[in-house]
């Protein structure tokens, strides 16, 4: 009894102390960091990701360790954070690796390669399976700190202002595309534009690129793609898991107090959860309104998919034997793909299917009875959605089940804001 009273105390006094944060930043110095982003300001969950950790770093530490965040272009463009942090431009960059695989292709594994790993996947390489042990090493040599900071998950295939249908269909076509998926598809004739996020719309809108894709739907759609391209393709098998991450200059980490280290880590941590936490609740809401305005959801091609399958590894193959620091990390990451795939397909992949299933057959006969308009937009859908049904049952259901639901979506749509 007297030690219950006892704790019930000692609970009490910690509960009315006052919050650690300040405590601990009380003898640590005052510090003011300006950290260069890719990405746009309009962009409020992949920009936002370094809203998270400036804030949060800030408020772990009673202000005393500040980081003003700078937009794409306003220290320096979006491709080249990566450059500024190196070279000690700016103390801190958020970027996607993907974007510097022309200086050595070893950077996409930061970020995602074609049919590599999902989010949870990603993240489980990073912080339980050698991944980030790998990076930092292979970062070291650019003088910089890698810290794991947000993901998108599974993003979509693009918008582009014609059918693709055939492989045929890809060659000569100008696509914007990030990272080694370029590469990938350089292979099956396309022509890959690296462009910064907030210089897509022109780019497609003047007809300087016949497709782009950048994220998912809520991005996209604040991007307008959908206003000068038709046709919305899925899914990103170049990207199944994106990581993005923050960049710190060597020597400014090394010359932070330990503390502040940790708040930093803490608060990238957060950021990494939080993104695409957000992104898996907005995406959703973003594709109905663009279904709804006119945007066609299609499907790539089973023909097409196995093109860039097979492209891909030969790829991945060819870059092995020319590079030895891209064979060190393929070689790991690819022995924990492989357990990965085989754990996902246990219980992961069968829970998902049959519930993806169970509601796609459920949102069918609700298209069934739906409208006229419905139904047709349904019969389209699920012609074109048959291989993705016959890779993974329920999955080639979503566009059924989705456009069974357009016409009370179109009723209750609203534009962006």
């Amino acid at each position: 009894m007297q030690r219950r009273k006892f704790l019930t105390a000692a609970v009490t006094g910690l509960a009315a102390a006052p919050l650690a944060a300040p405590a601990l930043a009380a003898g640590e110095p005052e510090i003011k960091w300006r950290m260069a982003s890719s990405f746009p300001k309009s962009l409020d969950t992949i920009f936002g990701g370094g809203e998270t950790i400036a804030n949060r770093v800030a408020a772990a530490t009673d202000g005393k360790f500040q980081i003003r965040l700078f937009a794409a272009g306003e220290i320096v463009p979006g491709l080249q954070v990566l450059d500024a942090v190196q070279n000690g431009t700016v103390e801190l960059g958020h970027s996607a690796s993907y974007y510097y695989v022309g200086k050595d292709p070893t950077f996409a594994f930061d970020t995602a390669i074609p049919f590599g790993l999902n989010a949870r996947q990603q993240n489980a390489w990073m912080y339980h399976g050698g991944g980030l042990e790998l990076m930092r090493e292979f970062f070291k040599d650019y003088n910089i700190r890698q810290i794991p900071a947000g993901n998108t998950g599974a993003q979509m295939g693009g918008w582009f202002r014609k059918e693709i249908k055939t492989v045929e269909d890809l060659n000569g076509l100008k696509f914007r595309i990030g990272g080694f998926a370029g590469k990938v598809l350089t292979k099956l004739g396309v022509v890959p534009q690296q462009i910064a996020g907030g210089d897509i719309y022109p780019a497609l809108e003047k007809g300087t690129i016949d497709a782009a894709e950048w994220v998912g739907p809520y991005d996209d759609e604040k991007l307008g793609f959908n206003k000068v391209a038709q046709y919305y393709y899925y899914p990103g098998w170049w990207e199944g898991g994106p990581q993005l991450s923050v960049y710190v200059n060597l020597a400014q980490w090394e010359t932070l107090p330990p503390t502040y280290q940790a708040i930093l880590e803490a608060a990238c941590a957060e950021a990494n959860v939080t993104m695409v936490a957000k992104y898996d609740a907005q995406n959703m809401p973003a594709l109905r309104r663009l279904v709804a305005g006119g945007t066609q959801l299609k499907p790539y091609s089973k023909d097409i998919m196995e093109a860039c399958y097979k492209a891909a590894l030969e790829l991945y193959d060819e870059t092995a034997a020319a590079n030895p620091k891209f064979k060190t990390v393929y070689d790991a990451w690819k022995l924990f793909r492989d357990d990965q795939h085989l754990w996902f397909r246990v219980a992961e992949n069968s829970f998902d299917n049959f519930v993806f299933a169970k509601s796609a057959a459920a949102a069918s006969g609700a298209a069934a009875t739906s409208t006229p308009e419905a139904s047709g937009e349904t019969a389209g859908a699920s012609a074109a959605g048959g291989w993705t049904r016959a890779a993974i049952a329920g999955v080639g259901g979503l566009a059924v089940g989705y456009a069974g639901g357009v016409a009370a979506t179109r009723a209750r749509a609203k534009p962006a804001s």
